[in-house]
């Protein structure tokens, strides 16, 4: 999936620890704006049609073990011809080392070089994983994203109406905030919503009366997470008595998010509700969904069941 927007060099070099051979360059001003890789070995060979010189190329044994068969005039001529291209870096797995040859081309065109220890298959679907996350399309929401029993909830609703202190009761209840006020959703395919927090805001919740809180300080890193797919929605909403609320829930509601459907449940407030306990509820029950089980179709087999005896009575 193309990008709309870019990451740098930098970003990429530092989630999948990579050395920078070419530590001259400054890797913060090379953009990737594909999620898609390439290995090179036909432009090696001299066969450039069709080349996609937006992809990070990867240099694998199959590729090296050409490379160290051609002559020095064929490597530079080579070299030269694959590197007048705008790629964003090119990237040797298993720890092989560059030939001189490559490298002088390589500052001689501005290309970051660099190398892993992983193999080349492997290290390919982690650097396509990482590519497709981070140019993933994103988009901000005011709410509160919390763990609760693996199942990512996500809480939202009007300024003031209790999100964040439904989040501290489930973090002293023992689930984990993945963040407070403002959620990034990143939609990594069509199935999927994740769900991360600003770097400013990380681990903070605001609390009105108190202040900004630590969460990670005060209860531990085991009541944070650095990012949650994005499985169940809540939206808090005030009580009102004439409208007609879901109680049974044998119809599944839906908040769209760049495309992606998530099931949400609006849960009115009202005083003496305990909004932790009932988020827990909302989370079993969704993960009991997903294996199979709707208590709300069970008992409406149960009623159908029942009335179907007394008929025949």
């Amino acid at each position: 999936m193309d990008a709309l927007h870019s990451v740098s060099v930098a970003k990429v070099a530092e989630l999948l620890d990579l050395n920078n051979l070419t530590k001259e360059m400054n890797l913060k001003e090379r953009a990737i704006e594909c999620s898609d890789v390439n290995r090179p070995a036909l432009q090696l060979s001299g066969y450039f049609d069709h080349f996609e010189e937006r992809r990070i190329q990867i240099i694998g044994n199959v590729e090296y073990t050409y490379i160290e068969k051609m002559s020095d005039s064929e490597k530079k001529e080579r070299y030269s011809r694959f590197m007048e291209f705008d790629i964003p870096c090119i990237i040797f797995c298993r720890d092989l080392q560059p030939d001189e040859i490559f490298m002088e081309e390589a500052r001689e065109h501005g290309i970051p070089v660099l190398s892993t220890g992983r193999s080349t298959s492997s290290f390919m679907a982690e650097l396509i994983y990482c590519l497709g996350e981070q140019l993933a399309p994103c988009i901000t929401v005011h709410g509160v994203l919390v763990d609760v029993y693996g199942e990512g909830v996500m809480i939202t609703g009007e300024s003031g109406i209790g999100k964040s202190e439904a989040a501290l009761e489930l973090i002293r209840r023992g689930h984990r905030l993945v963040t407070d006020d403002v959620v990034e959703i990143r939609k990594i395919n069509e199935h999927t919503l994740m769900g991360t927090s600003p770097e400013i805001t990380r681990h903070f919740i605001e609390l009105r009366g108190i202040g900004i809180i630590d969460v990670k300080t005060l209860y531990g890193v085991e009541c944070v997470k650095e990012k949650q797919q994005i499985d169940l929605v809540i939206k808090l909403e005030d009580w009102k008595k004439e409208a007609d609320y879901d109680r049974l829930g044998l119809e599944e509601e839906y908040a769209e998010y760049l495309g992606n459907k998530v099931v949400c449940h609006s849960l009115p407030i009202r005083p003496g509700r305990n909004l932790a306990v009932i988020v827990e509820t909302a989370a079993v029950n969704h993960r009991q969904k997903k294996m199979g089980y709707n208590a709300a179709q069970e008992l409406y087999r149960r009623v159908q069941a029942n009335l179907t005896k007394n008929s025949e009575v």
